[in-house]
């Protein structure tokens, strides 16, 4: 990869920590909103599956601006962030939370669709057999969804190393700081003679989201042997 700058190397490194970062928080409030609206009877449900897909027909740079404008200084998080000396705007930080929200519905439909496909009977039996209903979600709901949460946080980790539009909105362009893949390219295209450094780039993460989904589908059919 001789033809990477070290500002390159920067922005693979900060794409995969936002990337991992974003996975990792968004999974567990994925599994309980998932559940949530497979396993629950809640007034509102429609209006709350609503604002979980809302990310997936908004633009990015839509999502970016009000998330800007809730953890900006007046916002109504950021203001209290603020007296903790907390910042997100302009921060590693931000990028994580542009990411996991954009990637957020596609984590929560695929976990929710696998969670649909086990069949009641099986947590019935285990109701029976004396576990509680957060027994019977762990031992039985959660366990045989686990192809799906994995699918979900695949789909999720993927959405996030691609994510440039929210970002770049709420945590800039900052190189070293905030940069990652996409907008490295964005920067090269706007400069003269970027071309060519765009294309590695480009050519980098072709190679990283086809190694996504080897190792995606690798996991599929380990689980589905065990």
């Amino acid at each position: 990869m001789f033809w990477l700058q070290p500002a390159d190397f920067d922005a693979i490194r900060l794409s995969f920590k936002v990337a991992c970062a974003a996975t990792l928080l968004a999974t567990p409030l994925g599994i309980g909103v998932a559940y949530l609206l497979v396993h629950t009877r809640i007034p509102g449900k429609s209006l709350i599956e609503g604002i979980v897909n809302l990310p997936l027909v908004l633009p990015p740079v839509v999502i970016g601006y009000l998330l800007l404008v809730l953890f900006g200084r007046r916002g109504w998080i950021g203001s209290w962030l603020l007296e903790y000396d907390i910042q997100v705007i302009f921060t590693l930080t931000g990028a994580i939370v542009a990411s996991a929200v954009v990637g957020f519905p596609l984590l929560v439909r695929s976990i929710r669709l696998g969670m649909e496909s086990v069949d009641p009977a099986y947590r019935q039996v285990a109701r029976t057999l004396g576990a509680s209903g957060w027994d019977a979600f762990f031992t039985v709901t959660l366990p045989l969804s686990g192809k799906a949460v994995f699918a979900g946080m695949t789909l999720m980790f993927a959405r996030s190393l691609g994510e440039f539009g929210a970002t770049i909105i709420l945590a800039g362009n900052i190189p070293g700081v905030t940069q990652t893949i996409p907008l490295a390219i964005y920067e090269y295209t706007s400069s003269p003679g970027g071309d060519r450094m765009a294309l590695s780039l480009c050519l980098v993460s072709i190679a990283l989201s086809f190694m996504v989904l080897l190792v995606s589908g690798a996991a599929g059919k380990t689980l589905d042997r065990r």
